[in-house]
């Protein structure tokens, strides 16, 4: 009787730790919506930015490497990646251009071990190199097998090289960027859809094995929803946006400020633009159908 009488008690103690934890977390971050947190520096981080030859990657090596940080600029197409390279060290920063194909483990490995040869251990991780642009969706689809290999094993090989290294150092920060395609999927990209979901499934279970090793303090992680209004000039007659008023379009070199203003923040989940997070969690509340009726109501997308 006396022990089930402790073990009440401590658990009765547990779940009021937990709601004071709750409470405390909750008010924090309506103090954070008000206040920003104050943002890290980032000046001598090495990051490895996967896609850098365009779109985000690209602006995100740009304005990376213009805050101190050191940029291993990762890209299959080594043509761009090199003008990255050059662009970058002649307006004072630090960069590196590495060719790699991201669904070979002995690229991968071959790669990392280049970029801690040439900027030191990697401490920073951006993946955007399936991150579609508007362009790419009024494209012929690439191969299944491609776009899989692409969008998620790669996340699995660069991982597998370089979270390690992180846990050793008590010290990084990885950047899984995914597209609206993961929340409701797009017409005619079923493959790229499911990549999508894939991306955030990884970034959770990532979450949670650096939770329960209790590294979440000290290697963060960031889940990054980019939606396709992230245009260039050259796309801007593809896109529909049937409320235009309430959308706007949002550049990509704007996105990846918006991007590594949250990083510096270590915000757990970022939306580009930044309410539609909100949208996005709600319409998962909703009934199937309410969810769907909305979607017809916004019915916004690529031009076919």
């Amino acid at each position: 009787m006396i022990l089930r009488l402790y073990a009440t008690l401590i658990f009765c103690w547990d779940v009021l730790i937990i709601l004071v934890q709750f409470f405390l977390t909750l008010l924090q971050s309506l103090f954070h919506q008000i206040r920003a947190p104050k943002a890290k520096c980032l000046t001598g981080e090495v990051a490895a930015v996967v896609g850098s030859g365009r779109g985000v990657g690209y602006d995100l090596a740009l304005q990376l490497a213009a805050l101190g940080v050191k940029v291993a600029c990762i890209d299959v197409n080594a043509t761009d990646n090199e003008l990255l390279v050059k662009k970058i060290q002649s307006s004072g920063g630090v960069a590196s251009a590495f060719e790699c194909d991201v669904t070979s483990k002995v690229e991968v490995g071959r790669t990392v071990a280049a970029i801690e040869g040439s900027l030191g251990p990697i401490s920073m991780l951006f993946h955007s190199c399936n991150v579609p642009s508007a362009r790419s969706l009024v494209t012929e689809a690439p191969p299944i097998e491609t776009t899989l290999n692409v969008g998620v094993v790669s996340h699995f090989l660069l991982l597998e090289a370089i979270l390690p290294k992180m846990k050793k150092m008590a010290h990084g920060h990885i950047v899984f960027l995914t597209s609206v395609a993961g929340v409701s999927g797009l017409k005619h990209q079923m493959p790229l859809a499911v990549s999508q979901f894939a991306v955030q499934g990884l970034y959770e279970s990532t979450l949670e094995e650096l939770r329960i090793e209790k590294r979440q303090h000290t290697i963060h992680t960031t889940l990054v929803h980019i939606y396709p209004f992230i245009i260039t000039d050259h796309c801007l007659n593809d896109i529909r946006l049937r409320i235009s008023s309430a959308f706007g379009r949002i550049r990509s070199d704007e996105a990846a400020q918006r991007i590594i203003a949250g990083v510096r923040r270590n915000e757990l989940e970022i939306s580009i633009p930044k309410y539609l997070l909100f949208v996005s969690h709600l319409l998962r509340l909703l009934p199937r159908r309410a969810s769907l009726l909305l979607r017809e109501l916004i019915d916004t997308g690529v031009d076919l």
